[in-house]
């Protein structure tokens, strides 16, 4: 289930939120796509590592093959129409990976000298000069809250990495000029500080 934060971070931004069924094939993902001005792909359950040619990790990795279907399929159509793409948590490892990335499975496990990461922590990211983060809110520092054990390992060529987090974590990327992802969560963090309603409204004005 769509969690109300994205829906309600939308709409104070002045965009008109619709939340998209699960799809079956190409061709429907397609239909979908063209039937609204931008798309925001979610948080949510990890991706299969058969997306990116790995094996299950652990545990600890828990996948929803339906979904991943459907979010594969949909953010292919949405990467090849042009039109803006806001990818959150998951949202931006599933880019990363239709783009031709890879992710790391298991932070704690994988990732030498992880900081925490999970449970809605808040840490600080460097922001890159020049990025959209940084034009948004004019800082190379930022504070954020993180609900995640993956991240992106290898990014998919020609993306620009624009955060990362102490630990060198990647907390934001972009690709051209319409596509826009972070690792973080800008949806929970707007209902407590308005100022992160930013993203979206940079979002609804890219889509208008």
């Amino acid at each position: 289930m769509l969690a109300s934060a994205y829906v309600d971070a939308v709409s104070r931004s002045g965009g008109d939120p619709v939340i998209l069924p699960v799809v079956e094939d190409p061709a429907q993902a397609e239909r979908l796509v063209a039937s609204v001005d931008g798309i925001i792909f979610s948080g949510g359950a990890d991706l299969t590592p058969g997306a990116y040619g790995e094996e299950i990790w652990n545990e600890t990795v828990e996948i929803d093959s339906v979904r991943d279907r459907s979010d594969m399929a949909l953010a292919k159509a949405a990467l090849s129409s042009g039109k803006p793409v806001l990818g959150i948590c998951r949202g931006a490892q599933l880019l990363n990976v239709v783009l031709g990335g890879t992710l790391v499975q298991d932070l704690p496990t994988q990732w030498e000298g992880a900081g925490e990461h999970n449970g809605g922590v808040w840490h600080r990211i460097g922001v890159e000069q020049g990025s959209v983060l940084f034009r948004l809110y004019g800082s190379d520092s930022l504070s954020v809250s993180s609900f995640h054990h993956q991240a992106v390992k290898d990014p998919a060529r020609d993306i620009r990495v624009t955060a990362r987090a102490a630990d060198g974590v990647v907390e934001a990327f972009e690709y051209g000029q319409h596509v826009l992802a972070v690792q973080f969560h800008p949806e929970k963090m707007a209902l407590s500080d308005p100022s992160w309603l930013a993203l979206f409204q940079y979002f609804v004005g890219m889509s208008r």
